[in-house]
């Protein structure tokens, strides 16, 4: 039995990690964002804290006053909050940003664990209690890729690869070896719906983890909102990196594919 801390962002995520947790038996008090973090975590959790965004002192001192010395990070907080709610930091967290030279994810996070640290506090790997949701290397839907898909897809993985180590273009959209959309700030699903505007579906969207991937920040994860927007515009195939990606609902998102004519490869 462990008392674990849960830095919860968006999505399902927190929930699932915490129903895993607790059914091993351990206390997770979670610390979420009001207006980012789902309500709902409060039933999955023995105590949750309702953090401002920004308010990096009070985070801490609920940290040393919980007695927490191993937390988890999990659900997407949208990076553009960066850029937006500035003003909103108290000095600690502007004393963080002022420091680093950039404001990529793993320059922040990797400053945020610094601090953490002289706490005495551990950043656990993000998937420790959530194997079960990366799938292995295969075809998960009744249809396979078509030869063409299959060019595309590889295509898309090796631009994808390149790009992603500069922390940016972890999804690809690409239609006969053509790049149609990269992800930026605006995440996976908008960056699909994006690749609508321009083609008219019977395209790819490939999904890659860092080349450095540190499995405790911000590992890439698809649902089924994701295959529901790639449906919606006409995408026929997702290919998502092995061993680097949770898969949310896969039996769900299997049956939706598989209704769609949508094809699932793990790469």
């Amino acid at each position: 039995m462990a008392r674990i801390g849960l830095v919860a962002g968006e999505g399902k995520l927190p929930l699932v990690f915490s129903k895993v947790a607790k059914e091993k038996g351990d206390t997770v008090i979670a610390f979420g964002l009001k207006g980012v973090t789902s309500p709902d975590l409060e039933k999955y959790v023995d105590k949750l804290h309702w953090v401002p965004w920004g308010n990096l002192q009070k985070a801490l001192l609920l940290l040393v006053t919980e007695r927490i010395k191993k937390i988890i990070m999990l659900g997407k907080i949208k990076k553009d909050i960066l850029f937006k709610d500035e003003d909103s930091l108290d000095k600690d967290a502007k004393k963080i940003m002022d420091k680093i030279k950039d404001k990529k994810d793993y320059a922040v996070l990797n400053a945020v664990n610094g601090v953490l640290s002289k706490f005495g506090v551990e950043v656990l790997d993000s998937t420790t209690y959530l194997k079960d949701l990366i799938p292995s290397r295969g075809v998960l839907t009744s249809r396979k890729p078509t030869k063409e898909e299959t060019d595309d897809i590889n295509y898309g993985k090796e631009v994808a690869k390149k790009l992603s180590g500069f922390d940016i273009g972890q999804t690809i959209v690409v239609k006969d070896k053509t790049v149609i959309a990269i992800e930026a700030l605006e995440g996976t699903d908008e960056t699909i719906a994006r690749s609508g505007k321009f083609v008219n579906g019977g395209f790819v969207a490939v999904k890659v983890a860092r080349p450095d991937q540190d499995m405790r920040f911000d590992v890439p994860l698809v649902g089924i909102d994701t295959v529901k927007v790639l449906a919606s515009v006409g995408g026929k195939a997702l290919a998502l990196e092995a061993d680097k990606t949770l898969l949310l609902d896969r039996e769900e998102v299997i049956k939706f594919a598989d209704g769609k004519d949508i094809s699932i490869i793990i790469i």
